[in-house]
């Protein structure tokens, strides 16, 4: 399970914007310098400002925007469905002890296999398109999920279950009462952790396949391009403002929705 990094103490939103924004306009800097000293071709680093420019101008291309929705179907249907399948399978593993004993040895042999390495098997027994994309996204985005599930169910406090019990509760009532709104933000933050890796596995997936449509495909196509470096980055920075764009949505959901974990979590550090 992962954490969340500890937020500057004392200060305020708009100074944490600020920092952010420093950051990106050092990188910035230093990427137009170095693309402009002439240390390297520019057909193989072009100057920040032309990249900048470059994917601005993809925003008006019905194309590449056509490109960039097949990506985000992909992304969420991997993402809905990973977890339908993990969460109940977390709260399977995590509430029935003898079964998370007999499945943990297949759960900890599968987990070790990089998704990247059954896209050729995939594309042979699927095909192309969301037929491979999103089984490969659903295998990948399951495990934080799954295993965000289970930590939480092992948070819960033991006492709370114990007291239902003692006044005649079953199992399942104790797990609908107690256990899942306790681990709802352990299962909250799996989701986005899980959000991220599907991005990853959509656009990686298409660019390895070498066949289809997306944002992935775009940027394998414009890889084999003379002088389409530009196009290559402008891709890439599109696909990392996506990323951006769907942890900072996750992020304050997150906040909102489960301020009291956090609050609690602060009281008891």
């Amino acid at each position: 399970m992962a954490h969340e990094p500890t937020p500057p103490r004392g200060l305020p939103r708009p100074g944490v914007w600020a920092r952010g924004a420093a950051g990106v306009a050092v990188l910035f800097l230093a990427s137009e310098l170095l693309g402009r000293a002439g240390i390297v071709d520019r057909s193989f680093l072009p100057p920040a400002s032309s990249i900048t420019a470059r994917a601005l101008e993809l925003a008006g291309d019905t194309e590449f925007l056509f490109n960039v929705r097949v990506t985000l179907t992909a992304w969420a249907l991997g993402l809905l469905i990973a977890c339908a399948v993990a969460i109940p399978l977390g709260l399977l593993f995590g509430s029935v002890p003898a079964v998370n004993t007999a499945v943990r040895a297949i759960v900890e042999f599968l987990r070790p296999i990089p998704s990247v390495a059954l896209i050729p098997l995939a594309a042979l027994v699927l095909g192309s398109g969301l037929e491979m994309e999103v089984p490969l996204i659903v295998y990948a985005s399951s495990w934080p999920i799954l295993f965000n599930t289970v930590y939480g169910l092992d948070d819960v406090d033991p006492t709370a279950k114990e007291t239902l019990r003692s006044f005649g509760f079953s199992r399942f009532q104790v797990l609908l009462r107690v256990s899942l709104p306790s681990a709802a933000p352990f299962i909250a933050t799996g989701v986005r952790l899980a959000a991220s890796i599907a991005l990853i596995l959509a656009v990686g997936t298409e660019i390895l396949s070498g066949f289809g449509d997306g944002l992935g495909m775009f940027i394998a196509q414009a890889g084999n391009v003379p002088d389409g470096t530009t196009d290559v980055l402008a891709g890439t920075v599109w696909a990392g403002c996506l990323g951006l764009v769907i942890d900072t949505v996750l992020g304050r959901g997150e906040d909102r929705l489960f301020r009291w974990h956090k609050a609690q979590r602060s009281g008891a550090s």
